[in-house]
């Protein structure tokens, strides 16, 4: 797999690292996707919640940042296993656990 950031060090939220996150992600940003899905079931109108969804995008980027910064040889070896095993949890395991310790949810 290619380098999970780019040029400008800002990273690349392909579905692996996206998948690999996904607990850290609901951990940090749930409030920002309870309000954007409570906004969503309150008004079909997409318009409105527009904000809502610029601010789940901000605080996964802010995260990824975060976890890029401070666990990147983890993360990227996780995130490559997704990449590789198409998504699949079972076949990273390993990676998962060496991720989750040196990364873990707060």
């Amino acid at each position: 797999m290619a380098s999970s950031v780019d040029a400008a060090e800002e990273p690349i939220p392909t579905s692996a690292v996206l998948m690999s996150a996904s607990k850290h992600i609901a951990t940090r940003c749930r409030a920002e996707n309870v309000s954007f899905l409570k906004c969503k079931k309150d008004d079909p109108n997409p318009e409105k919640c527009l904000e809502k969804g610029r601010q789940v995008t901000r605080c996964v980027f802010s995260l990824l940042k975060d976890l890029h910064q401070n666990c990147t040889k983890e993360m990227d070896a996780y995130a490559g296993c997704m990449y590789y095993n198409t998504d699949e949890f079972e076949l990273c395991r390993k990676e998962q656990q060496a991720f989750e310790k040196a990364c873990p949810l707060n």
